[in-house]
């Protein structure tokens, strides 16, 4: 389990775009206002949200150990406020990476029964220094915490990105942090050994898509700050690319005749859509395994 989660955080160094190929010791953590209380912090991970209010501090994501120092720096600039709760959407190492030096912070750690499942692997793989950064309190279908004057909705939606995602809405901010279930602007990575699937990762999209309004702004797992128009068009990717991809299977293309056909992306390929983690050529075997596999 140990060599897996290593895998994981490779895997996530590389997920977290151009910003992981320098030093981490350079990486730079800017804050982005979403609402009055609620920002969008950015780094080398996967995007953090922050409420920040009089009842204290509220944080989704905390990105890789090494930068913690920096993103509570970034956090205390914010709000005197001591941090009270962290969520994390789901298991991968650049949104849950500083979960113990949050924990040393005070804050509860929050997710999904099978994010604690993931961290802490097998029976014989837990220590008090593996159990330091798990979510304590965990869910199975959502959770509600009301928190700096509004209702903070955490819902689970099913084997999308993973098998533990969490998206999580500021009801009275009208703002949305999507977790991976959305990759703004880029093919998403849809972690199949992790109970990830196409129709998961739709559903997901399309479900979340009814609780927001053209006002709604977006904090993306990956990408930069969005809205309800770019959300939708995202799903209309992922819509397009499910149809294409199945009536090759319908034609009986292999694995490899769809992996391998360029015209199947082209369209996206040409909008900037395929990146240095999640390449057209991946994406189409993702979604060819995926679909297979009903």
């Amino acid at each position: 389990m140990k060599s897996f989660n290593a895998l994981v955080s490779a895997l996530a160094l590389l997920i977290c775009g151009s910003s992981c190929s320098q030093n981490m010791d350079d990486v730079v953590i800017e804050s982005i206002p979403m609402s009055e209380n609620v920002y969008m912090l950015t780094g080398a991970g996967g995007n953090i949200g922050v409420s920040v209010g009089d009842d204290g501090v509220f944080v989704i994501d905390d990105q890789f150990a090494r930068i913690s120092p920096k993103i509570i720096a970034a956090i205390k600039k914010l709000s005197t406020q001591p941090i009270q709760f962290l969520v994390n959407t789901h298991h991968h190492g650049d949104h849950t990476g500083g979960n113990e030096n949050m924990a040393k912070e005070g804050a509860v750690i929050m997710a999904h029964d099978n994010v604690r499942k993931r961290l802490e692997g097998s029976s014989d793989d837990k220590d008090s220094k593996s159990n330091a950064g798990l979510p304590v309190l965990t869910f199975n279908d959502k959770l509600n915490v009301f928190i700096n004057g509004e209702q903070v909705a955490i819902f689970h939606v099913e084997n999308a990105h993973t098998d533990g995602d969490a998206i999580i809405y500021f009801t009275e901010s009208n703002v949305l942090h999507t977790g991976d279930t959305y990759f703004n602007g880029r093919y998403p990575y849809i972690d199949l050994s992790s109970g990830g699937s196409v129709d998961g990762y739709i559903e997901a999209v399309e479900h979340t898509l009814m609780l927001i309004d053209d006002a709604t702004k977006i904090i993306p797992g990956h990408g930069s700050a969005s809205n309800k128009k770019e959300y939708a068009f995202f799903l209309k990717m992922l819509k397009d690319l499910k149809n294409i991809v199945q009536e090759e299977i319908a034609k009986g293309k292999s694995e490899e005749e769809v992996t391998n056909n360029t015209a199947l992306t082209k369209t996206y390929d040409d909008l900037g859509y395929s990146w240095n983690f999640i390449s057209s050529e991946k994406i189409r075997k993702a979604f060819y395994k995926s679909l297979k596999k009903k």
